[in-house]
């Protein structure tokens, strides 16, 4: 059976993280711009911080990208929350030490010293989702980049219960924080529009009117994960009508109702 336009429009709102899939919007670039202008400061440590699914680990992934040809950066995108093999990942990575056994803190130190020398340019560590490392494990991050020796920007979530940029160890340290916010109605119209369009999908692209991204807006307050989890089931069920049901779609406009439909059932939406 050939597959459907829809079929195709689903696939562009899958939960992945590619920077070809990168949708440029104004207030994101404009940050972004920030994110690599702090890069370039004699900073120790640079924070991006926002709630889930603000797009924080697009931009990380962006940066390592974009910067890794001229310079030494490296992305875990999954932290290593084991001591040892956290700092071995970070011998190997910024010193090509590759270390047997247990490597501890005060060990890492003393590698770090035997390899620095005039011409020593010091190397880009992008950490995600660094609310998963533990309190002591941030502290020896923070104690490392005090050293000067390597520069980290962390991405982290912003939760109402805790702000960990008000947390004591780091207040003196980041010198550069950039918040990441849900985006607007008009930027989500853009948003939705612009991933459709680079897709090719550009009759599914002209299904959004203002009010049908007014009522998604309403659904995942401009949350990018939120959104792309909704389209992707919305997108899910249109395929399954064009399929079984074609006469009970309009090809032409999103159903408000199939909207609201797949927000039930993505939990967006208590039924």
């Amino acid at each position: 059976m050939k597959n459907s336009i829809y079929d195709a429009s689903k696939n562009v709102f899958l939960d992945n993280i590619d920077v070809r899939e990168y949708i440029q919007l104004d207030r994101v670039s404009t940050l972004y711009k920030s994110l690599k202008d702090s890069v370039r400061k004699p900073l120790k440590m640079i924070l991006l911080y926002g709630k889930p699914g603000t797009g924080k680990s697009m931009l990380l992934s962006k940066l390592h990208h974009d910067l890794s040809s001229t310079q030494k950066v490296f992305i875990y995108s999954t932290p290593i929350l084991d001591d040892s093999e956290f700092f071995k990942s970070l011998a190997r990575d910024l010193f090509d030490v590759k270390y047997l056994g247990e490597l501890n803190f005060t060990q890492l130190m003393l590698i770090v010293k035997s390899k620095l020398s005039k011409n020593y340019k010091v190397p880009l560590v992008l950490l995600d989702e660094a609310q998963l490392y533990s309190s002591e494990q941030m502290e020896k991050i923070r104690l490392l980049s005090d050293t000067r020796i390597v520069k980290f920007v962390i991405t982290l979530h912003k939760t109402d219960k805790e702000d960990i940029i008000a947390k004591e160890h780091f207040q003196t340290r980041i010198w550069e924080s950039i918040e990441l916010k849900n985006s607007s109605k008009n930027e989500l119209r853009i948003y939705i529009q612009k991933k459709l369009m680079k897709a090719n999908c550009f009759d599914s692209a002209n299904m959004f009117s203002k009010n049908r991204v007014n009522l998604i807006h309403k659904i995942t307050k401009g949350n990018y994960r939120d959104t792309n989890k909704l389209l992707y089931t919305f997108f899910n069920i249109y395929s399954w009508y064009c399929y079984n049901d074609p006469s009970a779609i309009d090809s032409n406009i999103a159903s408000s109702k199939i909207i609201e439909m797949s927000a039930i059932q993505t939990g967006l939406i208590n039924a």
